[in-house]
């Protein structure tokens, strides 16, 4: 799916987690403040199951979770635990169901990707499902048909909706590395093969694609790796701008070139301590030097750039989530309307 047909000119949207536990309030909050590329918040501050794992969990087919002391662990069939993360997800789209009446345009749901999931997720036994090469298997063939039946009941619901499907994957970094640590915390998981995690991200996207979602991924951490995910077939690449080191610069030009959308996570998730958000227009600064760098045409800068936040707003105080996305809004505008 060409992402320009996906993504607002100049715009920006949330990453997904937002404070406090209110759907319809805060349903009212992101329509009105990103009313040009609207998202289905989630909010974790109601407890397991609006968590991303939770939420995630309750898309799955045929596989199930409950929550443990641990975390959340496979079960043999739903229990309290997933019929509250079905609860829950119906009541927050109901909320956006009724906040997007009439709507048309570009709209981003989210879900936990297989990786993230794997490293998340227990085996009965106690370890992570990523120590088992069919566990992960499975989880990915279960979270391709359950994301393809919630895309589905979104265009459903919102009809004039361009659903964008993302990713979430804050664990991915650290698979590719070996770096997720078993359940004793003395070791870690072997580093799972590049092609193997292609692969799976790549069933994903083409699941999402026909079900006619275009597919972001979104990781906060370091060290994106940007190429596997342009290959697996992301339309986009959400991260935090901050994070970006001269070794990845490369590596934004070509997805640029390619055709690849760039979420850029310029405002902090929480508030700056002792300080105040800088003025829209210098927020965007580093993006318009960057671009300089690469000499990359202005003209296309607003269409390949969507501005957000640097991770959720979960742990923000309501105000301050306000404050962030109306800002990631007065940014995207500033960078459209002076590029250079």
């Amino acid at each position: 799916m060409n992402s320009e047909k996906s993504f607002a000119r100049g715009g920006a949207t949330g990453v997904g987690s937002m404070p406090g536990g209110d759907a319809r309030e805060t349903a009212r909050m992101v329509t009105e403040l990103v009313g040009d590329f609207p998202f289905l918040a989630e909010l974790p501050a109601r407890g397991p199951g609006a968590d991303m794992i939770g939420r995630t969990v309750g898309m799955l087919t045929d596989i199930y979770a409950a929550v443990e002391p641990s975390g959340w662990r496979i079960a043999a069939r739903p229990g309290m635990d997933t019929r509250r993360s079905w609860s829950w997800l119906g009541e927050d789209l109901d909320a956006l169901e009724e906040f997007t009446q009439g709507y048309q345009g570009p709209l981003k749901v989210q879900a936990t990707g297989p990786w993230t999931l794997a490293a998340a997720l227990e085996l009965p036994g106690g370890e992570a499902a990523l120590r088992d090469a069919g566990a992960c298997r499975d989880l990915t063939a279960s979270l391709a048909e359950g994301v393809a039946g919630h895309l589905a009941d979104v265009r459903r619901r919102i009809p004039g909706a361009q659903v964008v499907l993302q990713l979430d994957e804050p664990s991915l970094t650290a698979v590719l590395r070996g770096e997720v640590a078993t359940a004793s915390g003395y070791r870690t998981y072997r580093a799972v093969d590049r092609s193997v995690v292609e692969g799976a991200l790549r069933r994903i996207v083409e699941s999402a694609e026909a079900a006619g979602a275009a597919v972001v991924v979104h990781s906060c951490a370091p060290a994106v790796p940007f190429a596997l995910l342009r290959r697996a077939g992301a339309a986009g690449i959400s991260f935090d701008f901050s994070l970006l080191t001269e070794r990845e610069h490369e590596l934004i030009g070509e997805a640029v070139e390619s055709g690849t959308a760039l979420f850029a996570g310029l405002i902090p998730g929480t508030a700056p301590e002792g300080a105040r958000l800088s003025d829209p227009a210098g927020s965007v600064g580093g993006v318009r030097t960057l671009w300089r760098r690469l000499g990359l045409p202005p003209g296309i800068l607003a269409d390949s750039v969507v501005l957000t936040p640097a991770c959720g707003l979960a742990g923000a105080s309501p105000a301050y989530a306000r404050e962030a996305l109306a800002h990631c809004v007065r940014a995207a505008r500033a960078l459209a309307d002076n590029p250079e």
